[in-house]
């Protein structure tokens, strides 16, 4: 039987009408919402859970629900299908992708087993299912070092970000390192003196940066971590004044668990936005919560090869972070 809600008409139906119909879509449809921190305050809001990546992949597992609603983008939705293939999985925003996902070459992994016999392919979590079943291992900002300090392999290919494969290589000198030359388009880009001018004028502020960001950026951190760990870290510490160089949703988190702190934080000059999240709209996760199972918002299996192995590598990037 298909849920029941009221008039969808119309782009313009106010938050509360929208929040009380996601609420009923989801209890008709056994659903829960996970949200990225990247999304907006809106969408973080009507989630029952918050997190980044690692935290998301992990709950996406174990929950207990028909559908999972994940409001990010692409990859997260995949990986929540391979880690729950008996769940009915929807993307809000279908179109939202990240451009990293596909920032491996063709026959690159391939050719280095070819070439290196003690090789461990560690594999980004945010990636394509097939990227990370041609892939020993998955890993995100939270666990990278964890998973690869475990690996018996010297020689670690790091695929597709470049720059938390160097940060990783840096914790790591007894390895050997090759890492794919992509990136994330948002933290490549920060501006290390939109940091400084920052710092320049706040000179007690702390600087917290994912590893996603570029060597100038990473060499003015005072604390490089996943979204997660960022949070933690403004929350935990003592000092008043912190500079975030991250995608901006993360201050929403941040803002709500340090009230009453007195605590401020500043974005850099050009604020980092990542336009494939900002896709995600209370509206379209009602929509998609209303269409359901077969529709455009259901993230499909991956083709049979593709999820045992992808699975695989998902699975023991969670075993070894435990």
């Amino acid at each position: 039987m298909a849920p029941v809600l009221g008039n969808m008409e119309g782009s313009n139906v106010d938050k509360q009408t929208l929040a009380s119909e996601i609420r009923e879509l989801k209890k008709q449809r056994n659903a829960v919402i996970l949200a990225h921190y990247y999304t907006s305050l809106e969408v973080q809001d009507a989630a029952d859970y918050v997190g980044d990546s690692f935290g998301l992949s992990k709950m996406a597992a174990e929950l207990d629900c028909d559908t999972l609603v994940f409001c990010g983008v692409r990859f997260m939705g995949e990986s929540a299908k391979l880690l729950s293939p008996e769940k009915t999985v929807l993307l809000p925003a279908p179109e939202a992708d990240c451009p990293m996902a596909h920032m491996v070459e063709d026959g690159f992994i391939e050719r280095l087993r070819e070439t290196y016999d003690d090789l461990a392919v560690v594999c980004y979590v945010n990636s394509t299912a097939r990227i990370k079943a041609l892939s020993d291992v998955c890993v995100t900002s939270s666990n990278a070092l964890a998973v690869v300090s475990s690996l018996p392999e010297r020689t670690i290919a790091f695929v597709p970000d470049r720059h938390l494969g160097r940060y990783v290589a840096e914790m790591l000198p007894e390895k050997r390192f090759i890492l794919n030359p992509g990136c994330c388009p948002v933290h490549d880009a920060m501006l290390a003196e939109e940091i400084k001018a920052l710092k320049a004028q706040h000179p007690e502020a702390k600087v917290l940066v994912h590893p996603e960001c570029n060597e100038a950026v990473m060499a003015l951190a005072d604390y490089a971590g996943s979204t997660a760990g960022i949070i933690d870290y403004a929350v935990c510490d003592e000092a008043k004044e912190y500079i975030i160089g991250t995608v901006g949703g993360v201050l929403h988190q941040i803002e709500r668990k340090t009230e009453g702190s007195g605590k401020r934080f500043f974005l850099p000059a050009t604020k980092p936005t990542c336009a494939d999240m900002d896709l995600v709209t209370l509206e379209n996760v009602r929509d998609c919560l209303a269409a359901g199972a077969g529709s455009v918002y259901e993230v499909a299996p991956a083709p049979d090869w593709e999820k045992v192995r992808a699975r695989a590598s998902l699975v023991r990037m969670l075993e070894l972070s435990e």
